[in-house]
């Protein structure tokens, strides 16, 4: 596992958190934040990657292959999201109407496929935890853009989860074999978190970034922060994830229908 966060020297432009050519701590992936002002444009154009940009928030116009999508999301707690993917060797052109902020994923794909744009109304949305499951302590959104159901052609996988406030998510502790990067976002700017994975326990922040290589992980954010992140996975040769899920067998009992009648101050 390793955390690292750029928030303080972030800068207007793109801003490389994991870059496959320097070293991609076994993500298979480049990750970036792309920062934008009001006029400002910027291209994308990989000859060997696919592409997915994920507005987190501003006012964004997309074009790519003579289509046009105009993107509003003041935030990704309040407002559904517009999410981009892309193959190689397609010209996105990004203008922003607004102070912009854009979660960025790449990795090496050779097909060849049609570019999709995932609006709000194609956005796979699940609601976790909110019938009393674990005495209400996991309550969730989890919002998934693309996985081997709807893009099989990717060699990606990129969705987002809503954290509510003293709530947890990757909940119970689980893993997969497959890397998985996490990009945190908090609705208030000194907003906290903290992650735990392979018995490591990291504390999370605005614009922070986790990889976790192996082990079983989860996470939860403080009281009084809500914590929106994007969670991305690259499909291993051979063996994709498939919503592969493996549980800490200590904890496997929490999923357990009468699980709340074992919990405090029911037991």
């Amino acid at each position: 596992m390793t955390y690292f966060n750029k928030n303080a020297e972030l800068k207007n432009g793109y801003n490389a958190y994991i870059d496959s050519a320097v070293d991609d701590m076994g993500t298979q992936m480049d990750i970036g934040l792309l920062l934008m002002e009001a006029g400002d444009t910027y291209t994308i154009e990989e000859p060997e990657k696919e592409t997915a940009v994920l507005l987190f928030a501003g006012k964004v116009t997309f074009q790519w292959n003579g289509e046009t999508v105009e993107a509003d999301r003041p935030d990704c707690f309040h407002y559904d999201a517009y999410c981009l993917l892309a193959p190689r060797k397609t010209k996105i052109v990004l203008t922003a109407q607004a102070h912009s902020e854009l979660y960025i994923q790449k990795t090496v794909n050779e097909r060849d496929y049609e570019a999709v744009m995932y609006s709000p109304d194609k956005v796979q949305v699940e609601h976790k935890g909110f019938n009393g499951e674990l005495m209400g302590c996991m309550s969730r959104e989890i919002k998934t853009f693309f996985d081997l159901d709807n893009a099989p052609f990717s060699n990606m996988v990129l969705g987002e989860v809503l954290n509510l406030p003293g709530k947890w998510s990757s909940y119970p502790p689980h893993h997969h074999p497959q890397p998985e990067v996490y990009f945190y976002r908090f609705d208030y700017p000194d907003g906290f978190g903290a992650g735990f994975a392979n018995g490591e326990i990291f504390k999370t922040g605005h614009n922070g970034c986790a990889v976790i290589n192996h082990g079983f992980h989860s996470q939860t954010a403080a009281p009084g922060y809500a914590m929106c992140y994007a969670w991305g996975i690259r499909h291993l040769d051979g063996d994709p994830w498939d919503k592969t899920r493996i549980d800490d067998p200590e904890h496997a009992w929490l999923w357990k229908a009468d699980a709340n009648d074992h919990i405090y101050p029911n037991h």
